[in-house]
């Protein structure tokens, strides 16, 4: 199987955040970052692995600021490292003024995706073949958390 560079399954999703999908205090539900996350994570696994997939876990969301009605949500994903049926995904999401331009990173998340046959088992998915020094750098320490993953499981 080919490898492939994280620049071809890169991903940008962009949401507008409506009175609908915020709480008393006019910001974003988390739960709903975290729904626009899942998939935008789903959507650069599946333009990696060219098969179905599923999430298998969700290592961390970290919220780092809050975003208010009527921003819109820039959601970055990326493939950070894969194993032989699995990708670790990264979604940054920042929250832009659409009057102004302006941008903040509001949160950071680190997601697994298992890629799937027609069974439904799990299915392989090509080697990530990292260019750049920060690729080559999150793909190690995408390496490092698998096997942090693996070895808490074994307890």
């Amino acid at each position: 199987m080919q490898g492939k560079a994280p620049s071809v399954s890169r991903i940008q999703k962009i949401e507008h955040v409506l009175p609908g999908y915020t709480n008393s205090l006019g910001t974003v539900f988390g739960g709903k970052v975290m729904e626009w996350i899942d998939i935008a994570g789903a959507v650069c696994a599946i333009r990696h692995a060219r098969k179905p997939v599923v999430t298998a876990s969700i290592d961390r969301v970290d919220f780092l600021a809050p975003a208010r009605v009527g921003h819109l949500m820039v959601l970055d994903a990326f493939v950070n490292y894969t194993g032989k049926t699995s990708m670790e995904i990264q979604v940054n999401v920042k929250a832009e003024d659409p009057m102004t331009g302006e941008q903040f990173l509001t949160t950071e998340a680190l997601l697994t995706f298992v890629a799937i046959d027609q069974n439904c088992k799990p299915s392989p998915v090509p080697p990530l073949l990292p260019e750049t020094k920060e690729e080559k750098a999150r793909f190690e320490e995408g390496k490092q958390r698998k096997l942090d993953r693996e070895n808490s499981r074994k307890k």
